[in-house]
Parts: C-alpha cells; sequence; structure tokens
C-alpha cells in the first residue's frame, strides 16, 4: 500500500495536460469530487456533468460554472477522464451507453460502491484503463480517505491523475483491490461509527445533566481534536490514550466500563460485517 502527499501527482503523458472530464452522477459525492476538481485547479470549462435531475443539474451549473445537459454518451464522447459517481444499480446500463463512443485511452475512473473493476473491463474496450475509488463522506469536508485501486491497463500515470484530483478531498493511499472491502469496512463505513460514538457521548451528557446542545458541542469537538492529535503525532493510539489515563483516576475508569461493555469488540464485528456485505455487494 502507497499513500499520497497531498501537493504531488502531476498529470503524465498517459492523459493530457489539459484533461477534459465527464462526471456521470452529481450526487453528494459526484459534486464533492466536481468542487475538489475545481479547487485543485482544474477548469471549469474542462469539466462536464451529467445529471438526471433537472432541478440539480441546473444548481449545479449556476454554483460551479460548469456545463450540464448532455447524455452519458455525449459527455463521455468529449471526455478524456470519466468519473462514473452513480447508483451501483444503473452503472452497468451505463456502461453499455458509453462504451461505443468511448475515446481510446480514455481513463475511466469508479466512485460507484460496491462494483468489481471486472465489472467495468467487460462492458468497455478492451485496453480502457480502469481505476477504483473507495472514498468516504468527509471528503465533501476535505477531510476524506480515499483508496484507489488499479484495473490491468492502469499505469502510474492514471494512478498519479486519480491522486491529483482526489488531492483536495484529503487522504489518498493506494491498495490492490482485493483489499477495498476491507477499506470499505474501516474508512467507508467508519464515518457512521464515528458518529455514533458521538452520539452516544451526546447522550451521556444529557444523562449527566447538560443541556443537549452544550453535551453534542462538546463531544463534537473532543472526536475532532482527538482526530486532530492523532494524525500530527504520529502516535500509536495506545500511547495517546494512556497520556489521558492517569492511575486510579477518571479516564481508567471510564475505559475499563468500555471494555466491560465489549465496545472494542463491537466495532471490530461492525467492521467484519460490513466488509462481508461488501464483499456480497461484489458478487453480485
Amino acid at each position: 500500500m502507497s499513500e499520497h502527499t497531498p501537493g504531488e501527482g502531476p498529470v503524465t503523458a498517459d492523459v493530457p495536460a489539459g484533461a477534459r472530464v465527464a462526471l456521470l452522477g452529481g450526487g453528494v459525492m459526484g459534486e464533492a469530487l466536481l468542487a475538489a476538481m475545481l479547487r485543485g485547479g482544474w477548469s471549469a470549462d474542462a469539466v462536464e456533468v451529467v445529471e438526471t435531475s433537472a432541478e440539480r443539474a441546473g444548481r449545479i451549473a449556476q454554483e460551479h460554472g460548469v456545463r450540464t445537459g448532455a447524455s452519458a454518451a455525449q459527455a463521455a464522447a468529449r471526455a478524456d477522464v470519466v468519473l462514473v459517481a452513480l447508483k451501483p444499480g444503473v452503472v452497468a446500463g451505463v456502461l453499455d451507453e458509453v462504451a461505443p463512443v468511448l475515446r481510446g485511452g480514455a481513463l475511466v475512473v469508479s466512485v460507484a460502491a460496491g462494483l468489481p473493476i471486472a465489472l467495468y473491463e467487460e462492458r468497455l474496450p478492451a485496453g480502457t484503463p480502469v481505476v477504483r475509488v473507495m472514498p468516504n463522506t468527509p471528503a465533501v469536508v476535505g477531510k476524506g480517505a480515499s483508496a484507489i485501486a488499479p484495473g490491468s491497463s492502469a499505469t502510474e500515470g492514471h494512478l498519479a491523475l486519480v491522486e491529483r484530483i482526489l488531492d483536495p478531498t484529503g487522504l489518498v493511499v493506494r491498495v490492490a483491490e482485493k483489499d477495498l472491502d476491507a477499506v470499505t469496512a474501516i474508512s467507508g463505513s467508519g464515518p457512521a461509527y464515528v458518529f455514533y460514538v458521538i452520539d452516544a457521548l451526546a447522550e451521556a451528557g444529557v444523562l449527566l445533566g447538560l443541556p443537549r446542545d452544550l453535551a453534542t458541542r462538546l463531544a463534537v469537538a473532543t472526536v475532532e481534536g482527538a482526530g486532530v492529535l492523532a494524525a500530527q503525532t504520529g502516535d500509536h493510539p495506545v500511547v495517546l490514550r494512556e497520556r489521558v489515563s492517569s492511575p486510579g483516576g477518571t479516564t481508567v475508569a471510564g475505559v475499563a466500563a468500555l471494555d466491560a461493555h465489549g465496545v472494542r469488540a463491537g466495532l471490530v464485528a461492525a467492521a467484519r460485517a460490513a466488509a462481508e456485505r461488501s464483499k456480497e455487494l461484489g458478487s453480485r
């Protein structure tokens, strides 16, 4: 596995420097990727968004200055990079639509959850480079964690280009496709686990007598601060936990209660369940 340092990964000879991008899908993740590309220096004139909701397409065009309104085939025919940010159930049909018009050498990037690279390679012209991405929702605020995996025809240059696109969304790591189920379980589904913890901490604050708004603000700030501290120090989580834990103190008592109630085991079980579900979705 390798990790991308923000700011690295210029466009290489694999894709033209002035690459045109067709973004198929203007939902939450699609719009997050669009905003990331524009923050990263992509020209709005070089990006075309395909969105079936006329109302949403109009808003995206107005807010981001990109072209909308074309069909998937029309946009793909003009693109050097095709970003697929659609619901999994419609992807196969859209690939069949764009395959006949896809430019030779065009890069296809998938952010559709659970769909294997093989599905793309089977429906697209032979040799089409495909890169699969597993992002997460904090990408919307530039604090995401995304993993990318190459298809059989994707090169170092293609991966570098995808890293450039994703750079403004947060952390980007490279993995083998076989590891994407585990990535889904940790970073893909992980924000939901963290929101679960925030809600539980806030509820505990209310039970202990704090106003709900204050308890929620404290819980959110605590989780945010702990994450930043872990990221900036690079210290092992156990080391960071021990720095908060005085012998016989309040934190030790609280952690002992977490262990007694199986919180660690519950999180591991949640990740395993998510990984298994990811495998099931990918095998359909």
